[in-house]
Formats: structure tokens, sequence, C-alpha cells
């Protein structure tokens, strides 16, 4: 395969230091190269000299990086990019890491990688806020019109087994309740050190289809939870990048129903917070366009509620009511077919605190205070105590619809008692509801019961 020849051609100390970490000599790297080749078909006759001009800077056409960086992580028992071993030669720019909907298996272990390693490394690129409407739309259409992945099996690196996978799950379940109680500031670390340290070294080992499919599975739902832990603490830009590779992830995995939550439930609350409405409801809908026939109604339920968001950011209450009757109706026949064991695990948690939750937020921006009111409460009598963030979020919902009623001490007492509960949490999330009720307090500043609310909050934060 002949080189492309580099300008000014400088050794490449990234290839080096693999190399010598991996404990491979050129010609074993050329061997294994050759190998690996073969099993994609490439017919590669590399030797010790070729890899010796790859070290002076000298970069092989077509496919032969991928291979290379495949041929390292099987050695190294992790995930190998063509960045990582300097031949990305400006197609994988750092900026662009985890914004792809990657076309290939390989091309998604690579990318959500290479996007667990630059999280835990605090790369500059990642910390940006902006996130433009078509990063979150553009992966959806990929996703409905992208076919099933034929196969995920791999036969090299460690052996990944059932065991491997449940504990996966079991340690996404832990983190999901911690993350619960006590915000994502507290947790976040944790989950994307995991993902890097372990789960990567999972990914790039070998294992059948079945279990291989099972294990992009539990690894979207982490990937997920991770993106919904950046938006916690503030990183909406790298949220995206997350969600995205869960998406990709769920297609390995051959479950439409999660790529769909992945849409109405990941992606659409972020457009909601960024203030997108219109994507919101595109989201929703190419969920349920792509799970069509392939949800229980539970899942269903949760799709129309997140479209019934978008609707009423946009101040269109017909099709807002519309959608959120649907949603109502797909909920009671979830809970009329009872413990059927049809609900995936990570929709068992939305039952009707969730979705009262999801209507206080419609009619609260549709500017109806009253069902807001009610949608609030009844979300906040269901919600267990475990659920300390989104029953802040529930108390402080509340408080703005007493404020829209105009019943503003008892809004002030309510969001007093939601401020107690975010003392106890590091959520993002939590102190942007609790801004949003202080700005809707501003129109009372001088009444006497909202100066010691501020009065309060200043002690508080001091």
């Amino acid at each position: 395969m002949a080189a492309r020849p580099l300008v000014a051609r400088q050794p490449n100390e990234r290839l080096q230091a693999l190399i010598q970490e991996a404990g491979c000599s050129n010609a074993g790297l050329a061997r294994r190269v050759n190998m690996c080749g073969a099993e994609h078909g490439l017919d590669l006759r590399y030797d010790k000299t070729s890899v010796a001009r790859w070290l002076r800077g000298q970069q092989p056409r077509g496919r032969a990086p991928a291979v290379i960086a495949e041929a390292l992580g099987r050695k190294l028992g992790r995930s190998v990019t063509i960045d990582e071993i300097g031949m990305a030669n400006g197609k994988n720019l750092a900026s662009g890491v985890g914004l792809q909907f990657s076309p290939t298996v390989m091309g998604a272990i690579e990318q959500v990688c290479e996007l667990w390693r630059s999280d835990v490394g605090r790369r500059d690129f990642l910390s940006g806020t902006s996130v433009a409407a078509s990063a979150l739309v553009e992966p959806s259409r990929d996703w409905l019109i992208t076919g099933a992945d034929a196969q995920v099996a791999r036969s090299a690196g460690a052996r990944v087994g059932p065991s491997d996978v449940e504990a996966v799950k079991s340690t996404t379940a832990a983190l999901v309740e911690l993350d619960h109680r006590y915000g994502s500031g507290h947790v976040r670390p944790v989950v994307v050190h995991y993902l890097n340290s372990v789960v990567s070294g999972l990914l790039a080992g070998s294992y059948r289809e079945a279990v291989g499919r099972e294990l992009f599975a539990a690894v979207a739902r982490l990937t997920e939870l991770a993106g919904y832990m950046a938006v916690d603490t503030g990183q909406p830009g790298l949220a995206q990048r997350y969600y995205i590779q869960a998406l990709r992830l769920a297609q390995a995995a051959g479950d439409r129903g999660y790529g769909g939550y992945v849409l109405a439930a990941s992606m659409s609350h972020l457009a909601a917070s960024l203030g997108n409405p219109r994507e919101i409801a595109q989201l929703a809908k190419a969920a349920q366009e792509g799970a069509r026939g392939q949800v229980p109604p539970r899942v269903e339920s949760m799709f129309y509620a997140a479209e019934a968001r978008g609707h009423a950011l946009l101040g269109d209450a017909r099709s807002c009511q519309t959608v959120a009757a649907k949603a109502v109706t797909k909920l009671e026949q979830a809970e009329g077919e009872g413990e059927s064991g049809d609900d995936p695990v990570w929709i068992r948690h939305f039952d009707r605190a969730y979705l009262a939750d999801e209507l206080a937020h419609c009619h609260r921006d549709l500017g109806q205070p009253e069902p807001a009111r009610r949608h609030a409460e009844e979300a906040l009598a269901a919600h267990p105590p475990g659920r300390v963030r989104r029953r802040a979020i529930g108390m402080l919902l509340l408080a703005t619809a007493q404020v829209q009623q105009r019943e503003v001490e008892a809004a002030c007492a309510t969001g007093s008692r939601a401020v107690e509960l975010l003392g106890t949490l590091r959520s993002n999330r939590g102190a942007e509801y609790l801004d949003d009720f202080r700005q809707r307090l501003e129109p009372y500043r001088d009444e006497p019961m909202v100066r010691e609310f501020g009065a309060r909050m200043e002690l508080q934060a001091a």
C-alpha cells in the first residue's frame, strides 16, 4: 500500500510511545497489523522497515491507520484511536470527538473510547457550552435510516463473558442511586473514570455475538448516564457528545427502544434546557417513528410526554393537550397490564410521578398555573424520598405555579423547602431551576416575605 508523503515529516512520538507501552518490536507490530488486516479482508505485507518508516513520520493510506490502531489496541487490551497513534492527519480533529454517529461498530468503539479518554484528561475543547441544534437532530436522522449492525462479535483481546456485563449493569444501578440522592457533582468523576479504565477494556475484548449485544446495551446505558450527569454539572456541550455516542451504542446493541429513549429522554431534554423547542418535538417524533412497534406502552408514554414538552414551549396548547392525553393513556395501559416483565429496566422509573412532573412543566410553560400546581403536587406526593433532586425540582415547579397564581408567601415557603433539599446536592440543574424561580419573584421583590427569602439565600451562599 503506497504511503502519503508529509510536507514536513516529523517523528511519530505518539506511535513510538504506544509501541513501547505494548512491549512490541517493530517486526512484531508489523505481524500483528498484517494479521488484523487479513481479518478485514486486506492483504497487508508490512515488515519492520514499514514500522520504522511510520515512526519517522510516514503515514500509510486507506484503512491501514485504523488497522494499526486496532492491532495495538489488542496488544494493550484497550481501544486505541488513529489520533492516539498520530495518524489522524486532520480527519479526527479533537474538537469533533463524540459528535459523529459512526457508520461502523469499530468506529463507534474508537470514538466513544476517545471521548472517555478526553473527558478524563479534561481536554479544553470538551468544556464548551455551545450546542448546535443540528448536532442533536442529525444523529437522529442517521439512527432512523441506518440498518442494524450485522455483527458485533470480536475474537481478540481478553475474554468478556456474561458476568462482566452484569458487573457493568450493577455498577450503573448503584451510580444511578447515588446520583439521585447526592447529585452529579459528587458522582460524575467516578462514572467517567470507570468508563475509561474498565469499560473501554471490555469493548476492546473478545466476546460472542449475544454477549456483545448485551455489552453494548449496558455501555449505552452508562454512557447516557454520563451525559445526563454532564447536564447536571453544567456541561451541555459535553452532554451532547455522550448522548450521540449512547445512541450509536444502542444501535450496536440492536435496541431500537433504548435508542428512542436517548432521543426522547436525553437529547430532547437537553434541547429544552437550551431553549430549542422545535427540536424537542422533532427528536421525540423521531423516537416514536424509529421504535414503532418495538416498545411497550410505558416507553410510548414517555415519548409522547417529551413531545408535549416541545409543543408547550412553542406555545401550542392544542397540540400539547392532544399528545399529553396520549401519554396519560399509554401509562394507564402500562399500569393496567401490571407486572408483566415487559418493561426494560431503563424505563421502570417512568411512573405517575414522573409523568405528572412532565405535565407540570408543560402547564408552567403554557402559563396555566392551576394545572401546573396540581400536577406538581401529584408528583411530589408520589416521588420517593430517595429522588432528592427530582423532589427539589418538583418543589420549585410548585413554587413557580404559586407565583403565577400570585400566592407569593406560599411560593416563598415552598421555595425555602426546595433550597433545603438543594443544600444536600451538587446539581447544576437544581441551581438553574432555583435561578428561574428567583427571577419570577422579581416583580414582588419589595414584599417582606420575598426580601426574607432573598436574605436567607444570600446567607446560605456566604
